[in-house]
């Protein structure tokens, strides 16, 4: 799943509150410049007049593409950007004293001290939040992970085309498709890391969340590569000046200095993956509430049937191959993991999950446990912390994943959920893990908020009933 890169001033919503701040206090110093200190508050028509500020000023950004590539630009294009802004500003003012037939009741000369205070104030403040936003995007953890394939003699500049000072990105290495003998080597700080004939074996084995494809004069590997790669759920990104295709969900955009055409199962918007995210942490904090009770009900209880900690953690593999220790309230017997091995035989799943029926693992408990879903509840914490979400896709265990097929990994394209398409279409009936794969893949291609709320609505029904619970 791939998020869309905002071009509308939507993107720079923390410039456009920054302006207003400091378009606010400069009207502040022009108004005391001119009438003294208002002791007993401002009369109407100026609080009037700070009103229509906020709304000029949005207007100015919506209309004059006052952001565009703002993180970039330089000291002195900075300060003309800001100096055309507060023009603008001051005269979109002064239209609005003459449309509303009141400029006699203001004062020119508090709208036109407004634009040299205006100007000082706001390009400090622009050059101290840029300052502050490109040290955050330096220590990021979370930076998508790009894998560059591209050939000999279009290494360097694909790399320096890519190497953008402030990019949301890191690379994960580079594949030179007609040099094999270059692995190992690093071209501009970017190692070398697999050939054309090991591609699939490294992206097992390691983290990517997108390719940057740039084989000119290898079309057709081009393609193949581009299908596999759509195939495992990553974002693929093709240099459209070496090469076209036909793909079901396309984009044609800017990434670094390059137009390509990028293709994904998903496309999503920051307001989409923001509002998802608030939804997370608002129901996780819910949650963790009723793991605290639920803790303080069972945990004695837990204890006694099987000593040992009430908690359960083990590492599974979330988004795009990364891991995470996972956190539930334990169900089963302390050596529940070296007796699984026993019970292989038993298990009725086809394909790389364990699940049987009577499992004698379980503790007395424990079976009430899964059947109300209360042992997911500390995995609250986990969607707190990001490493998870409320809905998405059952995170694997790392045996699990080491056993995955190139195309089953399209299940891991976003972060995984405590709920998801499979558990609500009745997840102890579901034997087959290509259903479950092909539940995650509908999931994730027909992503929405709608669909998030309607999983959730849906989960808490058969939790509730205890029906299709585990």
């Amino acid at each position: 799943m791939y998020r869309n890169i905002v071009k509308s001033w939507t993107k720079h919503i923390d410039f456009t509150i920054l302006d207003i701040i400091c378009l606010e206090l400069a009207f502040l110093i022009a108004y005391v410049y001119r009438n003294g200190i208002p002791w007993k508050g401002f009369s109407d028509r100026y609080e009037s007049m700070m009103w229509a500020i906020v709304l000029v000023d949005i207007c100015v950004v919506f209309f004059a593409n006052s952001y565009d590539n703002i993180i970039q630009r330089g000291y002195l294009v900075e300060l003309k950007q800001v100096m055309v802004h507060c023009a603008c500003v001051v005269v979109g003012m002064i239209i609005w004293m003459f449309v509303i037939k009141q400029s006699g009741d203001y004062s020119r000369i508090v709208v036109l001290c407004m634009y040299p205070a205006g100007v000082c104030i706001m390009i400090v403040a622009r050059l101290v939040w840029k300052r502050i936003i490109r040290i955050r995007m330096r220590e990021r953890k979370d930076l998508r992970r790009l894998l560059v394939i591209t050939t000999d003699n279009h290494a360097e500049e694909a790399v320096r085309g890519l190497m953008q000072p402030y990019r949301d990105y890191m690379f994960a290495g580079m594949v030179v498709y007609d040099k094999p003998e270059e692995v190992g080597k690093e071209i501009r700080g970017v190692r070398v890391i697999s050939d054309r004939d090991h591609i699939a074996e490294y992206m097992r084995d390691e983290i990517v969340d997108e390719v940057f494809i740039d084989l000119s004069g290898y079309e057709k590997e081009a393609e193949q590569l581009m299908n596999l790669f759509l195939n495992m759920g990553l974002t693929v990104h093709i240099n459209l000046s070496q090469f076209t295709s036909n793909m079901e969900n396309k984009k044609i955009h800017t990434f670094a200095k390059y137009t390509v055409l990028s293709s994904s199962m998903k496309f999503v918007t920051p307001n989409q993956m923001f509002v998802k995210r608030m939804m997370d942490i608002l129901g996780a904090l819910v949650g963790l509430l009723l793991t605290g009770t639920a803790y303080l009900i069972f945990a004695p209880v837990i204890r006694h049937q099987s000593p040992g900690p009430v908690f359960f953690s083990q590492e599974r593999v979330g988004r795009n191959g990364r891991k995470f220790r996972i956190f539930k309230f334990r169900t089963m017997y302390m050596d529940a993991e070296e007796r699984k091995k026993e019970l292989m035989e038993q298990n009725k799943m086809k394909g790389f999950m364990f699940k049987m029926d009577n499992d004698p693992r379980i503790i007395p408990i424990g079976h009430f446990l899964r059947k109300s879903s209360i042992d997911e509840f500390p995995q609250f914490w986990n969607v707190l912390k990001g490493d998870m979400s409320l809905v998405g896709t059952r995170p694997p265990t790392v045996d699990e994943y080491k056993q995955y097929e190139m195309r089953h990994r399209k299940r891991l394209a976003m972060r995984p959920g405590i709920t998801g398409m499979w558990q609500v279409s009745g997840r102890s009936d579901i034997v087959d893990f290509e259903e479950i794969v092909a539940l995650d893949a509908k999931y994730i291609t027909e992503w929405s908020l709608r669909t998030d709320l309607k999983i959730i609505w849906k989960t808490v029904q058969i939790v509730l009933k205890q029906d299709g619970a585990v």
